[in-house]
């Protein structure tokens, strides 16, 4: 008899556990994730060298602000990881951490630092970068 009492207090326990609902995601929520998606996005398309998807993922004023401190690299890792998203009225502001290590002939460039992607309109895409650009190096 304990055991049945026991096993129906627990039964009763998980069944109140499980029962609450489930909060819907905000959609301050899905634009943070939006923001960072672009922003993986032409960090993948930079590592690879194609600047189509580049220009994708980008305003003109960003595609031209990316293009143009592009130096030539033979590889380069770069990663990215996203510390504050702020989101304005017509804008986002997504601040990332970033590491990268570029390879240019027998010469390897290790570099850090911190990046404001400004991302405008909607789908979300890249209007300017701000502090230190990650697309600038090797230098």
């Amino acid at each position: 008899m304990k055991r049945l009492v026991t096993a129906f207090l627990i039964m009763l326990v998980l069944t109140a556990a499980c029962g609450k609902e489930v909060k819907k995601v905000s959609d301050d929520s899905k634009m943070a994730v939006e923001a960072f998606a672009a922003a993986d996005a032409i960090r993948d398309a930079y590592v690879k060298g194609d600047m189509k998807k580049i220009e994708q993922y980008t305003t003109r004023e960003g595609y031209r602000t990316i293009i143009s401190v592009i130096k030539k690299f033979d590889s380069a890792e770069l990663s990215f990881n996203p510390t504050w998203v702020e989101i304005d009225s017509g804008r986002t502001l997504l601040h990332v951490g970033w590491k990268g290590k570029w390879k240019k002939g027998d010469d390897v460039f290790d570099e850090r630092g911190t990046a404001v992607f400004v991302l405008r309109d909607r789908p979300l895409r890249v209007d300017n970068i701000l502090r230190s650009n990650p697309f600038r190096y090797p230098e």
